[in-house]
């Protein structure tokens, strides 16, 4: 089979930097050389090993390629959220070369055939890879190659940001992909029908490109308010939401973090504090109060701040700071900075203990998940005994509950 010129790729050209497209250069030169089919081969080793990539290796390193988008066509929709009729053509163009390739195998090239269904020693495999696969292999021609690898930068993004849903932030201030993040559904969270309806909606509008506000849950611990958060990642990713993972001490950098993700057009983000809160004398609390009202930047269109905490006022307040002796006008200014940051958050959501009876729901809920249903009133038994043997009644609580009577059922 003739093989088309990949010298001749546009939109693709910076894949012609890498090792393989050398390689294969050498082995298309003079198929008869052994030694430029052992590096080729060689190349596809180390790639398969590193990257987790099984089956056709040859296949999947080349899709493997385009889902990292080191294209042209996959930056510019990643800063501009959209593309233009011109680089749908020359993307076209591209994949009139590399489709053929793509549907190729190793042993087209050299001799042996380990590489055309092989099994790594750990498979690294995404869905959102799989899909990608799937769709170029079902194509037929580059009009419809290009459609596909268009909509997948489109809906996914590219390389870490279509692999992810959920993302922490390196010390120097690189978006480091969470690569155990849950899968978390939205019908496991039980109770709370309010707050999470609530919830849910303003993160429609906001992936939906209509007006959204920051959200604080505030309330009693382990009541499900940060996996609430967490399931909307799973819900939103095909819609284009990534969850970040922010801490208290990396306040200093959110400028900075909300600056660089203003440039992703392709994508909403949901800035994520877990727990957060304030001791007195702290001052890290400014940077946020600052960044979502108060900067001379304004809080990126594609950005929203979601955090849960224990404190409805984030501030530690003291009755030191109630005392009469102190002369009123003080008095007002140390209440008013105390509740300034949480009025920063446009939808307050809060989160009371359990019911008794959401309580038992829960633990109901979860265990039939693994096939066990217990009688009424065994369950009330074995869940208040557990409850009373521990620190109170939650949803925290009754997930402990449920791996221990898994554990020893």
């Amino acid at each position: 089979m003739a093989y088309p010129d990949l010298h001749l790729l546009v939109a693709c050209r910076s894949f012609l930097k890498e090792d393989i497209f050398r390689t294969l250069f050498d082995v298309q030169d003079d198929p008869r050389d052994k030694e430029a089919q052992s590096r080729f081969a060689a190349v596809l080793l180390q790639q398969a090993e590193e990257k987790g990539l099984q089956g056709n290796v040859f296949s999947a390193y080349l899709v493997y390629l385009l889902g990292e988008g080191d294209t042209i066509a996959a930056q510019t929709i990643e800063s501009k959220g959209t593309y233009g009729a011109g680089l749908k053509q020359v993307l076209t163009q591209d994949m009139k070369l590399l489709l053929p390739y793509v549907k190729s195998k190793a042993s087209d090239f050299i001799e042996g055939t380990f590489l055309d269904d092989y099994t790594p020693a750990r498979s690294l495999i995404d869905e959102c890879s799989a899909s990608l696969t799937r769709n170029l292999m079902a194509c037929e021609d580059a009009v419809s190659a290009a459609a596909v690898l268009l909509e997948q930068y489109s809906r996914y993004g590219r390389g870490t940001l279509a692999r992810h849903l959920a993302f922490r932030i390196a010390h120097d201030g690189k978006f480091i992909g969470i690569d155990d993040f849950p899968t978390l559904f939205w019908e496991d969270l039980i109770g709370y029908e309010t707050q999470k309806e609530k919830l849910r909606i303003n993160t429609r509008n906001f992936v939906q490109g209509k007006q959204a506000n920051n959200v604080l849950l505030t309330g009693a611990r382990g009541t499900g308010k940060s996996t609430a958060v967490k399931a909307l990642a799973n819900i939103y990713h095909t819609e284009g939401l990534r969850l970040i993972q922010i801490t208290r001490d990396q306040l200093v950098q959110l400028s900075a973090v909300m600056q660089k993700l203003s440039n992703i057009k392709s994508k909403k983000f949901i800035l994520f504090f877990d727990d957060l809160s304030f001791d007195e004398g702290e001052s890290g609390y400014k940077y946020l109060k600052s960044a979502i009202d108060g900067s001379v930047m304004a809080q990126p269109e594609n950005v929203l701040i979601y955090a849960t905490s224990n404190r409805r006022h984030l501030l530690k307040e003291t009755w030191q700071d109630r005392k009469e002796e102190l002369e009123e006008v003080y008095r007002h200014d140390s209440a008013n900075e105390s509740i300034s940051l949480s009025d920063r958050f446009g939808l307050i959501l809060h989160y009371e203990s359990p019911t008794q009876e959401e309580y038992l729901k829960i633990i109901d809920h979860e265990l039939k998940k693994s096939g066990i249903t217990l009688a009424k009133s065994e369950l009330r038994i074995q869940g208040i005994r557990w409850e009373m043997e521990h620190s109170g009644r939650n949803g925290r609580i009754a997930a402990q509950f449920v791996k221990w009577y898994l554990g020893n059922v």
